[in-house]
């Protein structure tokens, strides 16, 4: 069914594919230039820098996402991701300029600096244009552009540089972001919630007060942490696909694109969400099938393809989560603060991985990786039993007619 015939206005439509191309800004480049980054570092002379050219693009997009989340709580949604939409195309445009290992780090910092406005404030737009109803079903909608990204991008990234060298690898970027601007210019301004005041560390803060004082937003974070940091396999797929499943390098390719299919299916079904009366109870549910998921993964070293069967539904199972977990934050936070809850959901999307990495690392050489994969999983489920024993809120929450059933809070005010 096209977006057109669900009743959507000429304004959401350009709005939704001007995020949309936003979005496919960040994902290609995490994928089709991440794919060739390796090579790149490698023609300009600093394999030994490789690490310094993801901390610096890491450091500057985590740091600032509160930043752009306040402003564009207080200024509008639109000029700051526009404006955080040139940083990240600058950003790509030099990189595909770069002469030594030095500036490409530099220029991947200032790339980061665009991603800390775009990918929250992607998600906050949602809540501004979207009803209840429909604000889950656009989440999938977005899901899904991650999802397609991670399939092809690797091999796009791969045929661009062998064909058409560095800078070619970036320039997808610029093309992606042309797109983005055109449909962006086109629709209205959206303005602040009504009552914004001057961005602030005091503000800041007001966001991070608000997400602690509704558990049912803060369990969404913990839920998620929990998750990623014991349950993600992903730095360890060399090593099982070295030494468990001793099906050689391509196996490593092969787990990526198997977890990469199973959450792009669910992305696309995932509007089906939008019916569920205690999405808190569906997370609770899609958590603990990623966590059996990836369990299974781990003991089913007698058969890869089943392996993979599994892995892709656990990846499939993290993306409904995913979609329940943003839908909930979406509804329950008040507009003038959603940027600033969105950030921090976005800090918890991206940082959780990465912690789990190191976690999943560290385990594997204590225990071995089989072990570090299969306790991984398990660990997940138990500590969802203590997060929904310690956090009864979540698992009641209610929603009836696409809105949130819950007493009203006041929303924290900044001091003085």
């Amino acid at each position: 069914m096209s977006l057109e015939a669900r009743g959507m206005t000429r304004e959401q439509l350009l709005v939704t594919a001007g995020v949309m191309a936003g979005i496919a800004v960040a994902a290609l480049d995490s994928t089709v230039v991440g794919t060739a980054m390796p090579t790149i570092i490698g023609q300009l002379g600093g394999i030994d820098q490789y690490g310094w050219v993801f901390a610096a693009y890491l450091l500057t997009a985590t740091t600032t996402v509160p930043v752009f989340s306040t402003l564009a709580d207080v200024r509008g949604r639109k000029p700051i991701f526009m404006i955080g939409l040139a940083l990240f195309v600058g950003g790509s445009a030099l990189c595909g300029l770069s002469q030594n290992i030095f500036m490409l780090i530099l220029f991947r910092a200032i790339q980061g600096l665009g991603a800390g406005a775009v990918q929250p404030i992607s998600f906050t737009i949602v809540g501004d244009i979207f009803d209840a109803r429909e604000r889950a079903r656009m989440q999938g909608v977005f899901s899904s552009v991650w999802g397609v990204s991670a399939i092809v991008g690797p091999a796009v990234g791969g045929v661009v540089l062998a064909t058409m060298g560095i800078a070619a690898a970036y320039m997808i970027d610029v093309v992606t972001f042309a797109a983005a601007i055109v449909a962006l210019l086109m629709i209205s301004p959206i303005a602040p919630a009504a009552g914004a005041i001057r961005p602030s560390l005091a503000t800041i803060v007001e966001g991070l007060r608000y997400a602690r004082s509704r558990r049912e937003v803060l369990a969404t974070f913990v839920v998620d942490i929990n998750a990623m940091v014991f349950g993600s396999p992903r730095s360890l797929y060399p090593a099982l696909a070295l030494d468990v499943f001793r099906v050689g390098p391509a196996g490593v390719g092969l787990m990526a694109s198997a977890a990469a299919l199973g959450g792009l299916m669910a992305a696309v079904f995932s509007g089906r969400v939008t019916t569920v009366r205690h999405p808190g109870r569906a997370v609770l549910v899609a958590v603990t099938v990623w966590g059996m998921g990836i369990t299974a993964f781990g003991l089913a070293t007698f058969s890869f393809p089943l392996a993979l069967l599994f892995l892709a539904i656990a990846s499939g199972a993290d993306v409904i989560s995913a979609v329940l977990r943003s839908s909930i934050v979406q509804l329950i936070t008040p507009d003038s603060l959603r940027g600033r809850v969105s950030s921090i959901h976005i800090l918890v999307v991206t940082g959780g991985p990465r912690i789990g990495d190191a976690e999943a690392s560290v385990v594997a050489a204590a225990i071995g990786t089989q072990l570090s994969v299969i306790s991984g999983g398990l660990l997940t489920i138990a500590g969802l039993g203590a997060i929904a024993l310690a956090m009864p809120e979540f698992r009641r929450l209610d929603m009836a007619a696409g809105e949130p059933m819950l007493e009203a809070l006041p929303v924290p005010t900044p001091p003085g």
